[in-house]
């Protein structure tokens, strides 16, 4: 799919904020109302934009402490870490996770309101998926910064 100037810079915006109504971003972006809803409606439909979601304060909300993990699984068969991947995508405490090279061979971001769930989450992953070899965790001590937002430039 072909994204002009008009498609990059609504993107942009609507990673800052997807709340926007549509009249703020035609604003921004210098097209009509209608036809920035168009334009939205064509980028979810083609997929490029996959999905709009909020971002939380975790102080507002318990709390919860993140932790990074580097998973090692034993053997890397297809099957294997098809069923690995699965149970990640299931896991709602998983808010992201990397099929990385180097020393890990999955990389997590985690995030639970202590460390006993985060241990009875761990241990439940290494019981239900048997390929699991090791895992080391890091424990965020606090968040610098938090997102998803792609860089979308001007121009190709």
């Amino acid at each position: 799919m072909k994204l002009d100037r008009f498609d990059r810079r609504l993107l942009a915006e609507v990673q800052a904020d997807a709340g926007q109504i549509t009249e703020a971003l035609a604003d921004k972006v210098g097209l009509s109302a209608s036809a920035v809803q168009r334009r939205l409606r064509r980028l979810r439909a083609e997929g490029v934009i996959q999905r709009e979601t909020a971002i939380l304060d975790p102080r507002k909300v318990g709390r919860p402490t993140f932790f990074i993990v580097g998973l090692e699984v034993e053997r890397e068969r297809p099957e294997l870490l098809d069923q690995l991947r699965r149970w990640l995508a299931q896991e709602e405490h998983v808010q992201q996770a990397f099929y990385v090279t180097g020393e890990a061979d999955f990389v997590l971001v985690v995030t639970a309101p202590d460390t006993e769930t985060y241990d009875a989450l761990m241990s439940r992953l290494v019981s239900e998926n048997p390929n699991v070899r090791r895992f080391r965790t890091n424990v965020a001590l606090g968040v610098v910064k938090r997102g998803l937002t792609i860089p979308v430039p001007d121009e190709d």
